[in-house]
């Protein structure tokens, strides 16, 4: 198989990042999905340019690759989770949530990375549909148009909950910018297995030509928790079969944020396990 695997950030925050890029290149693995937030490259704080310039340069001496990953919990607003987000309200907190990933975009571009991930938000309450999917469409606009400056594909991800949350809603998103270029696919394997209607393998291959980033967890049907592999009902050797089968080139990032507890040992079990799998597949 040619998946290339990563590992993401937010579940090793516990560790300093250059530890944390060390440890996966150590362990094998073909790259890191980075999440921007107050411990790993905080983008708010100053001198960025000058951290990512040092963050690609430790990438590059180990071989590793890169996804930017956007969904730090408290990294805009410490009250509230995911907060704000491009669904608000308010135009400036919408702004703040555009400003951000125009952000992510100009740091994956210098990172070299081959994504940058981003998610809708869940609907504030009291907005009506139509409104929530015109706010989505007016906020995201600028950071499609950043990632077609950049050369570097913006790939939103279904989130259970949110406005976006199947594949159905990425492609009604499609169709109302118009179907751009730099706009993809951020697929979740446990989503997949969580709320769609085909199997996560269908998925796959449904989604193949959109596909610019990927993440792969366990779960189980109707509930939304990431879990470590082999405690889900995913069947993972047709998921791996499928993903190979795309052609897809991009990284596909281990997504357990709730482990970082455990962060170096389920890193370690993960990639195990997924060779295993692929290797029977």
């Amino acid at each position: 198989m040619t998946i290339r695997y990563g590992y993401g950030t937010n579940g090793l925050t516990d560790l300093r990042l250059d530890d944390a890029l060390g440890l996966l290149a150590d362990l094998g693995y073909d790259g890191v999905g980075l999440t921007l937030d107050h411990m790993h490259l905080d983008p708010l704080a100053p001198e960025l340019a000058a951290r990512t310039a040092k963050v690609a340069a430790r990438l590059t001496k180990l071989g590793l690759g890169v996804t930017v990953e956007t969904g730090a919990r408290y990294v805009l607003d410490p009250r509230r989770k995911h907060g704000p987000t491009l669904l608000d309200a308010d135009p400036e907190a919408r702004a703040a949530r555009t400003g951000l990933l125009v952000t992510a975009v100009r740091v994956a571009a210098d990172l070299g990375a081959h994504a940058v991930h981003c998610f809708s938000g869940i609907t504030p309450e009291g907005t009506d549909p139509d409104t929530a999917w015109k706010r989505l469409e007016e906020s995201i606009t600028p950071v499609v148009d950043a990632a077609q400056a950049a050369g570097v594909p913006v790939a939103i991800e279904p989130e259970p909950g949110h406005l976006l949350a199947d594949i159905a809603g990425f492609h009604r998103l499609r169709t109302l910018l118009g179907d751009p270029e730099p706009l993809g696919l951020t697929l979740d394997i446990g989503h997949c297995q969580c709320l769609e209607p085909a199997s996560p393998a269908d998925c796959v291959r449904d989604a193949g030509p959109w596909l610019r980033h990927v993440q792969i967890e366990d779960m189980r049907r109707g509930v939304h928790e990431h879990l470590p592999f082999g405690e889900g009902e995913i069947d993972f050797p047709p998921v791996l079969a499928a993903l190979d089968a795309t052609g897809y080139q991009g990284l596909t990032v281990v997504e357990l944020p709730r482990h970082s507890h455990a962060g170096p040992e389920m890193a370690r079990t993960s990639l195990d396990f997924l060779r295993s799998k692929g290797a029977s597949a």
